[in-house]
């Protein structure tokens, strides 16, 4: 079975994607849905005044609303209706994840398959109104208090921007879920990776700018688009890479048979917790400079302290930032992947790994396992995001480059190829069983 699926796999090409109809559709949905919510981003909030919003965001782009703009694929910047984009969907998700961990009933819906996953998802997505609600009313008060953005300050512009961020939201976790359904790979992630693949194009025009203008030289942008390849080639192999610790299944004897007695593996991912990490790190340390650049230098003495020791560049921002990603990545690796678990699942069904005793001892050795992979991990992550960071902070490189951006474009391009290769996998199947039940009646 597996040299037929191999052989299968290194007969797909153009033909077998020209006749997998079924495919074609699902790309096409795809592609629609995201020229959708690229226009979503070009729709601006009604009562906004576009010159000074973008007066605004010009003294702000550096702190915590660089980095969500960079994720709405500019929308944040043009003050969209779709300017929250899908973050609260992701923050809801990631808080549900956190307290299955410490809640005993959302832990027993996790348990409880199809059913209670139906019921976490509704309890996301109830997560995700309450986020969008507080986070849109938060970004109509800060309007009002940013200069003359708003045309009309009052109770009823502060409804309306929370009605139609809170509802633009709602749409796009919609559409994530009918892509996700109806089209090809993760619609959530996909969402995201459109964001930030629209605005490459304005990044590179901006580099290839500063060129021009004698700011950075032509060796440079050179190295620039070297260490992007590079880094692009270190993700996609670091990202594939996995730990395989071989289960074994004993053989058992049923009348004159036996049976049994395969051999198969268990696949510890090197990055188990994907592109939380530095999105989280991130976040975190650019909430005082975002404070800072809203008080426009007025608040108190500490912040303003708090923020030149954090700016990009600075020493204790790359220590901290690195130790933020170690962090999460420990952290995230634990919530999501339970060696306990597993093991359990491995005596369950009578596996084991060859020279470890089924149960507490194997719990041990798959986190001991896992623990070693998670510091490679964490390290490889680390030094993703901070060889762009200093390129920023020496070299006004734009963001886009950076290593959060080109680990989900990487992670993301990986995941959609693998789920067309596996449709175009399942088409070439139905064909040879088409072909088998023909030759079988002609007989």
């Amino acid at each position: 079975m597996a040299s037929a699926a191999e052989q299968l796999a290194a007969n797909l090409n153009f033909s077998a994607f020209a006749k997998a109809e079924e495919l074609k559709k699902r790309l096409w949905f795809t592609l629609g849905a995201l020229i959708i919510y690229r226009l979503g981003t070009y729709i601006p909030l009604p009562g906004i005044d576009p010159a000074a919003l973008a007066q605004v965001f010009q003294q702000q782009q550096s702190g915590l609303l660089g980095v969500f703009n960079m994720f709405s694929g500019g929308a944040v910047g043009r003050m969209a209706i779709f300017a929250l984009t899908i973050m609260p969907y992701i923050s809801a998700s990631i808080i549900i994840q956190l307290m299955t961990t410490v809640s005993p009933h959302l832990a027993q819906l996790k348990k409880e398959g199809e059913q209670g996953r139906k019921q976490i998802t509704q309890y996301t997505r109830y997560g995700t109104v309450l986020l969008a609600t507080m986070q849109g009313y938060g970004i109509a008060v800060g309007l009002e208090g940013a200069g003359n953005v708003v045309l009309d300050p009052g109770l009823f512009f502060r409804a309306s921007t929370v009605i139609t961020l809170v509802g633009g939201t709602v749409f796009l976790m919609w559409l994530g879920e009918q892509i996700t359904a109806r089209g090809v790979g993760n619609g959530i992630s996909l969402i995201i990776f459109a964001g930030i693949v629209a605005e490459l194009p304005a990044a590179l025009v901006g580099t290839l700018e500063l060129g021009r203008e004698g700011a950075i030289s032509t060796a440079l942008i050179l190295f620039l688009l070297v260490m992007v390849v590079g880094v692009i080639a270190a993700i996609v192999f670091m990202e594939r890479a996995q730990r395989r610790l071989i289960v074994q299944y004993p053989k058992r004897q049923v009348g004159m048979k036996i049976y049994g007695g395969d051999s198969s593996h268990l696949p510890l991912k090197l990055n188990t917790a994907g592109v939380i990490p530095p999105i989280f790190a991130s976040s975190i340390l650019l909430l005082p400079i975002t404070l800072a650049n809203f008080t426009q230098g007025q608040g108190p003495g500490w912040l303003n302290t708090v923020t030149a020791l954090l700016g990009h560049g600075q020493p204790l921002y790359m220590a901290l930032y690195a130790a933020g990603i170690i962090f999460f990545c420990f952290f995230y690796t634990a919530i999501v992947f339970n060696p306990e678990d597993t093991a359990e699942n491995l005596r369950k069904y009578g596996g084991f790994i060859p020279g470890i005793r089924p149960g507490k001892r194997t719990a041990e050795y798959i986190d001991y396992v896992l623990t070693r992979l998670t510091v490679v991990g964490a390290g490889y992550i680390t030094l993703v995001c901070l060889l762009p960071e200093i390129l920023i902070s020496q070299y006004s490189v734009p963001f886009y480059f950076g290593g959060t951006s080109l680990l989900i474009v990487v992670s993301v391009t990986m995941d959609t190829v693998a789920q067309i290769q596996s449709h175009l996998l399942a088409h070439q199947y139905e064909g040879l069983i088409k072909k088998s039940k023909l030759r079988g009646s002609r007989r």
